[in-house]
């Protein structure tokens, strides 16, 4: 998995009646795109997110 700041990160849930999270990747910490992952979240929380199989990243679209 790799990413960059900016991308958004969508974790989808694995409950019924669980919303699934997403949130904003404001800083990379692995190498070449890899995790660990500062995101922040919809509710404004910040966390450092190992991602599991049930994540996915949503490129960021470039400004044209």
């Amino acid at each position: 998995m790799q990413a960059t700041a900016g991308d958004h990160l969508h974790t989808h849930s694995r409950s019924i009646g669980m919303a699934d999270r997403l949130g904003e990747i404001i800083e990379v910490r692995g190498p070449e795109g890899e995790p660990p992952y500062l995101v922040r979240f919809e509710d404004g929380h910040e966390g450092l997110v190992y991602p599991g199989p049930d994540t996915v990243i949503e490129r960021q679209q470039p400004a044209h």
